[in-house]
This record gives structure tokens, C-alpha cells and sequence, in this order.
């Protein structure tokens, strides 16, 4: 697997467990913990993905609106 995926999906199942224990009412502290180490873990997950070696082949002139030929650019 990918760095970056790894990152994208530890960062999102930390979310999910910090939304799940503020409605379980779990120990508040462990929510503490999870609340500051947030942002640090969403930096992290940013930082990964942009440094991730991922080669871009079409331009964003080539995919504007992809799903909507209608809204196509035409020149």
C-alpha cells in the first residue's frame, strides 16, 4: 500500500473514533487527546499526500467537468 493512502485512511478512522467516543461519553481525557493531536494528524496527512510520487498525465483544461459534457469547455 501506498504511503498516502495509509495516511488518508489513519487520519479518517481517527475521526470516526473521536466522533464515536463523544457519543459514548467515553473517558474524556482519551477525547482530549484525540481533539489536540487532530491537526497535527490532518498536517501530516497533507504533507503525505503532497510529497506522494504521483504523476498527473491529463491537464485541468482536459478533465474540466469530466462527468458533464454539457459543461464542457469548447474553444
Amino acid at each position: 500500500m501506498r504511503n498516502y493512502e495509509f495516511a488518508v485512511g489513519f487520519v479518517t478512522g481517527a475521526l470516526i473514533i473521536f466522533v464515536t467516543l463523544i457519543q459514548l461519553n467515553v473517558a474524556l481525557p482519551l477525547i482530549w487527546l484525540l481533539f489536540i493531536a487532530g491537526p497535527f494528524l490532518v498536517l501530516w496527512m497533507v504533507w503525505t499526500v503532497l510529497i506522494a510520487p504521483i504523476k498527473i498525465e491529463e491537464t485541468f483544461e482536459e478533465q474540466w467537468y469530466q462527468d458533464r459534457p454539457d459543461m464542457r469547455r469548447t474553444e
